[in-house]
């Protein structure tokens, strides 16, 4: 599917994205392990966190859905060997995650993913896990999916991550939960600490000192109601809008405001842009809020230094957008982890933004950006990467003329409702179903991805 864009006047009004992505991975994995049931409302119901669901169905967790809200029947920690293999999509965080709750199951377990997925590296999980007593065997030195998993009983362990994951992180505590002793995970640089907020609200225990966390072994989770907020990451497409077009304002309404995901709002005010946060709230253990964004003529560029990218690594595609327009020079570091994600995110943005006529060079770990006054539309491809495809539509929004934007239905990982609330503040999207191509002549087993 292709998407039509044109430049749009402004962009304005209120709006509320669908849950955090983040969040309702979690919610369902310690839900799946908590006894009694978990209720969780305004659930993400994107490809991603579907895959997560069904992985934790495949492994006899029952989960319903009814009147918009999703119940979990906890599992006490003690599941089911799936009989086939678990399909992982384009999910690199149902296969982290997971892998890190069938480390302790006393069966066998194959996680599999799309062709993306299967470059992604998981040798950074699979050397903890592995310490911890579990059996992880993928290809090339066990470094890539499939995953196999022979699941063990586990012991704590101290690990220092070489690189900052939140990833990487949630697997280890969630596999330290059902492990003998204290595991303590320590970080390079603060990441995302969704997994240890949601933890403690489930009735867990962690200590916190400085990067290091420390989590007891053999814990007992229980089940509880739990309301998603807003996903900052799909609020920032809208932020983005409201800071590139002129004469534009927007507010995004009970959006999560956790300290480690709201880095682009403070980019963002940098570059000159009004941003303002009103009626903040905390639900659960996350902080929420209402934040409002509004252009005040030409942005300016700004420097991302490495220790600022955790807080803002998916959003840089869309801050390499905002600053194609912006005055002077924008340089980004420290973001070579953008190559290993459901695209080299450095190489797809600056390759989409230069065909609109931007001036975006690639270095080894970052971007460096020359804002240009005017950006033109024209077709570019989404790379299969719905954080690529939706910055690009917000490009095309600032953008002269007519952009598509081709393989577009990938935003249904993250943000199926995309088009249909960006409608809201104006701008239209207008999807287009490509035409199927006949299978090649004599073959009538051709697989297109």
């Amino acid at each position: 599917m292709k998407a039509i864009i044109r430049n749009t006047k402004n962009v304005k009004g209120a709006v509320r994205v669908p849950g955090d992505k983040s969040i309702s991975h979690r919610s369902l994995i310690f839900g799946a392990m908590a006894e009694g049931e978990t209720v969780i409302k305004n659930f993400l119901m994107a490809d991603d966190c579907l895959r997560t669901m069904e992985g934790l169905r495949s492994a006899g967790t029952h989960i319903a859905e009814s009147g918009g809200s999703i119940y979990v029947t906890g599992k006490r920690k003690i599941f089911n060997e799936p009989e086939n293999v678990i399909y992982c999509g384009n999910s690199g965080t149902t296969m982290r995650l997971l892998a890190g709750l069938f480390a302790s199951q006393p069966f066998y377990t194959v996680m599999s993913g799309d062709n993306s997925l299967s470059s992604r590296p998981m040798g950074r999980i699979v050397e903890p896990l592995v310490r911890m007593g579990a059996g992880l065997f993928g290809r090339k030195a066990n470094r890539y999916p499939p995953l196999a998993i022979r699941g063990n009983t586990l012991h704590g362990i101290n690990y220092r991550m070489p690189v900052a994951s939140a990833q990487v992180k949630s697997s280890i505590i969630i596999a330290a939960l059902s492990a003998g002793g204290t595991t303590i995970v320590e970080e390079p640089i603060l990441s995302r600490d969704h997994t240890e907020r949601i933890l403690i609200s489930f009735g867990g225990k962690l200590e916190k000192e400085g990067l290091s966390i420390m989590v007891p072994g053999n814990q007992n989770l229980r089940g509880i109601e739990i309301e998603i907020p807003g996903d900052f990451s799909s609020a920032a497409y809208f932020m983005a809008a409201a800071a590139m077009v002129k004469n534009s304002r927007i507010r995004i309404e009970k959006v999560g405001l956790n300290p480690t995901r709201t880095g682009f709002a403070k980019v963002l005010a940098r570059m000159g842009a009004g941003v303002s946060i009103f009626n903040e709230s905390q639900e659960g253990m996350e902080p929420v809020g209402d934040i409002e964004v509004s252009g005040s003529g030409r942005l300016k560029g700004v420097e991302i230094l490495p220790c600022e990218v955790p807080g803002v690594i998916d959003e840089i595609p869309l801050l390499a957008t905002v600053a194609s327009m912006a005055e002077g020079k924008t340089l980004i570091s420290g973001a070579s982890e953008l190559k290993l994600k459901e695209s080299d995110r450095l190489l797809a943005i600056s390759t989409e933004l230069n065909k609109m006529g931007s001036d975006i060079s690639t270095t080894d770990d970052g971007l460096i950006i020359n804002g240009v006054e005017k950006l033109g539309g024209t077709k570019v491809e989404s790379w299969g990467d719905h954080r690529i495809a939706m910055s690009l539509a917000i490009a095309a929004l600032a953008a002269e003329g007519e952009t598509i934007v081709n393989d577009f239905d990938c935003v249904n990982i993250s943000f199926p409702s995309f088009p249909s609330i960006m409608s809201e503040c104006g701008p239209e999207i207008v999807l287009v179903k490509d035409k199927k191509e006949p299978p090649l002549k004599g073959d009538s087993h051709v697989h297109r991805n």
